[in-house]
């Protein structure tokens, strides 16, 4: 699991690059098996007795272990959702049980909180209906996990009110919730459909990757630079004008490692000199 770890925080695209230095002794997949299964259903009983465990393992044990990744997190949380008969605000109440208490530093993310990613699926599947409900769940979810792929249908529902909420996440005391803002709106975020609606909300998008411009938080740094190089790939243009407004001003370490991290494509592109 520790070296599960490494491969998930550095979270990079595209997927196959996430694989580089990772010498698994069974594929990601694999951790989300039936005796996981087994685990989280213990969870979800004790914070409820309005979840069916008996029902939840008949759903899973005849196909959650002949499914690929994605597939396995789509089938827990819709087994979730028929085992859990309770409204969506209700459900997020019972999940909330379950959580834990928030990761420290900037570690763990895959590591320790890796088992709620059903959880998170639940809330892309089910909330993109509930902006303030999902929203906040999302944010207490990054604490222990990630909300970068709970997040994305708000994003896409609610661009306006997502977007502002981002640009306050971008300046809150925690790291990972600073992290979040970034990495929810991702063009091209691994493991999600390729969304582009920050380009039609670019002061917005620009305003909360220059409040995180100069964070000593490499994997908000990892953030930043990874969303700038997405959008070079969408719209050069776009991608130019931030790093000059930013290079007017005296680069900090943090932000000159992100423009060199995040010109990476650009520079694959430029023609070597003879």
């Amino acid at each position: 699991m520790i070296l599960l770890m490494g491969y998930l925080y550095d979270i990079i695209s595209p997927v196959n690059r996430r694989l580089r230095d990772l010498k698994m002794a069974k594929k990601v997949k694999d951790y989300y098996d039936l005796a996981y299964a087994k685990n989280l259903s213990r969870r979800l009983q004790a914070a409820s007795p309005a979840f069916d465990g008996q029902k939840f393992s008949l759903l899973l044990e005849k196909d959650l272990e002949e499914l690929e990744f994605s597939q396995r997190q789509e089938l827990l949380a819709k087994s979730i959702k028929e085992c859990l008969p309770l409204s969506y605000q209700d459900s997020l109440k019972v999940f909330e049980k379950i959580l834990g208490p928030e990761l420290e530093g900037g570690l763990g993310m895959f590591s320790e909180g890796y088992w709620l990613w059903p959880i998170g699926k639940y809330v892309e599947l089910y909330g993109d209906k509930e902006f303030e409900l999902s929203a906040a769940f999302s944010k207490e979810l990054t604490k222990r996990f990630t909300g970068e792929f709970s997040m994305r249908p708000l994003l896409a529902r609610y661009p306006k009110d997502t977007m502002a909420l981002l640009i306050e996440w971008s300046q809150d005391e925690n790291l990972r919730v600073r992290r979040l803002a970034s990495e929810c709106m991702r063009i091209r975020l691994p493991w999600a459909k390729r969304q582009t609606v920050v380009l039609d909300y670019l002061e917005d998008f620009t305003t909360i990757l220059t409040n995180l411009k100069d964070d000593k938080d490499k994997s908000i740094q990892k953030s930043v630079a990874n969303n700038l190089n997405d959008l070079y790939k969408e719209a050069p243009d776009k991608f130019e004008r931030i790093l000059q407004t930013w290079k007017k001003e005296e680069l900090s370490p943090s932000c000159a490692w992100i423009i060199k991290h995040a010109s990476r494509t650009k520079n694959k592109k430029m023609p070597r000199e003879d």
